[in-house]
């Protein structure tokens, strides 16, 4: 049995990778999963949070590589390039599922928005525009910079500086959205509070972000921190691979703050959906007198092939062009149209 903390030669991951671990998270990742998947589909909530299932099945996809690669696939062979290759798939597939979390919790944020979109900060509409641009060039800096920084046999030590700085200029702009983020969705809540709106869905769906992002945050301080460390990752130098940050040495660290935080994200979302907490329709609306109030319902006239564009460009593309159609009407006996004025919705 391997000694924490010391490293292995020609070992990919710098140390000998626990057997055990990869299996249990890849359980548990994929029974978050099907959880996501299921949710998703009673409340009807796949454009809502749909990026959990995928982001979930990517966990489960790369831990289940690493656990096959712990199974004594894990030392570099110039005969065969097929552990390197499972290693790279494995740590691209963990690495940017937490962006596309994050990306998730700004779909959330703006569907609370669009709920109640006299308190928000800025429309729904421009939040997805705004946060999902900039999480774009996060995942693009993300992935670029795993792929080249998780190749250590590179014989090129430019090539693993860069993507280390590709990786750390992603983080680093990951954790200022991330701040802004709080920012914005702190100024909402406060102006929640100040109207005397009972609503514990909307309540339970911002604390549930507050303590998202928190997991995220702590995680990408981790992640900005192993970066810091610009050593070249050399295999066959065992004296080197020593003097790595005890970050890169030591495999518990990846474990608590990388698969644990990320797989207590996933479960939270599991336990308070948000789909089961907001309205299903976008159309509805909580009026300033704490009932809620059906607009007009937007059609989306958009074909399959621009639904699928506006996805995969993080909303800045193929957005949906709003056709209104049906009349407002509010939700409750002796309502007579003042609380639709109210609510600053009624056109």
């Amino acid at each position: 049995m391997a000694t924490p903390g010391e490293p292995v030669l020609l070992s990919l991951y710098v140390y000998a990778p626990n057997k055990a671990a990869p299996v249990f998270f890849a359980i548990a990742y994929a029974l978050s999963a099907i959880f996501h998947v299921w949710q998703c589909y009673r409340y009807k909530a796949f454009k809502l949070i749909g990026l959990h299932p995928v982001c979930a099945i990517l966990f489960t996809l790369g831990y289940a590589l690493r656990a096959y690669s712990a199974h004594d696939n894990y030392i570099y062979s110039l005969t065969t390039k097929i552990p390197l290759f499972i290693f790279i798939f494995s740590q691209v597939f963990i690495f940017v599922c937490p962006p596309l979390l994050e990306l998730a919790n700004y779909h959330v944020v703006a569907r609370v928005f669009h709920y109640i979109p006299y308190l928000a900060p800025l429309p729904p509409t421009r939040v997805m525009a705004t946060f999902g641009g900039l999480m774009a060039l996060v995942e693009a800096l993300n992935a670029i910079g795993v792929a080249l920084s998780a190749n250590p046999s590179s014989s090129s030590e430019s090539t693993q500086s860069l993507g280390s700085q590709l990786t750390l200029a992603a983080i680093g702009i990951q954790l200022a959205i991330i701040v802004i983020f709080i920012a914005m969705a702190s100024i909402f809540h406060v102006r929640f509070r100040k109207t005397g709106l009972q609503s514990r869905s909307v309540s339970t769906v911002l604390w549930t972000l507050y303590t998202s992002m928190a997991l995220i945050f702590v995680r990408c301080v981790y992640r900005l921190v192993e970066h810091m460390d610009h050593a070249k990752i050399e295999l066959d130098d065992l004296e080197a691979l020593r003097r790595l940050s005890p970050l890169r040495r030591y495999e518990s660290y990846f474990y608590v703050f990388e698969a644990t935080l990320m797989l207590l994200n996933s479960f939270l979302w599991n336990v308070w959906h948000p789909g089961r907490l907001l309205p299903r329709e976008v159309h509805v609306y909580l009026g300033r007198d704490g009932r809620e109030v059906i607009g007009q319902k937007e059609r989306d006239d958009r074909g399959v092939m621009e639904k699928i564009g506006h996805v995969f460009t993080f909303g800045m593309l193929f957005r949906q062009k709003k056709t209104r159609t049906g009349q407002w009407q509010e939700i409750g006996e002796g309502g007579d149209d003042i609380a639709l004025r109210a609510t600053g919705l009624r056109p």
